[in-house]
């Protein structure tokens, strides 16, 4: 090994926008969260464990916006639900939200960019975030499975394209 291989400098990234050829980009600018709710309604004092135990209810909705230049604000809704028996013990509502910058990207490819990619980089916070105000309330922390958002955008543009279906098919 000659003493250039062991070259402990850190060297510069290549930069695309350096006249070089540009490539698509994913950046996140910015991640906040909108909008959290936690009710409690009998706290100090918790339902009594029903026989079949804790039902918990979790909806998530990813809803998209375009701001400006390649700017796109993305949001996580998500509404979480814990009953035992029909005694309500917690609800969760956050909406959490980023803004992405993404560039070089084909109409086609900039949806689920937007659908997929981005939810997927917004998952684990708001994730996080449920779990700290789960746990901070005096309940057990309640940590969201993995969501799989190509298969709930998948399910998307299928329910798209049958609604579709159905309004062409019927007779004017």
């Amino acid at each position: 090994m000659t003493a250039d291989d062991n070259n402990d400098t850190p060297q510069p990234a290549a930069n695309p926008s350096a006249g070089g050829a540009e490539g698509p980009s994913f950046s996140v600018l910015s991640q906040y969260v909108k909008d959290l709710s936690f009710e409690n309604p009998h706290a100090p004092n918790k339902p009594a464990e029903s026989k079949e135990g804790s039902n918990i209810d979790v909806q998530v909705n990813v809803g998209t916006t375009p701001l400006h230049d390649d700017a796109h604000e993305v949001t996580l809704n998500f509404r979480v639900e814990a009953k035992t028996g029909e005694n309500t013990l917690f609800i969760v509502e956050l909406v959490y939200a980023g803004v992405f910058k993404i560039v070089g990207l084909t109409q086609e490819a900039l949806r689920p960019a937007l659908l997929i990619e981005a939810p997927r980089h917004l998952f684990p916070f708001a994730r996080q975030i449920i779990a700290d105000v789960t746990q901070n309330s005096g309940y057990p922390t309640l940590m969201l499975d993995p969501i799989n958002f190509a298969g709930l955008y998948q399910q998307g543009e299928a329910r798209v394209a049958q609604e579709s279906s159905e309004t062409d098919n019927q007779p004017n």
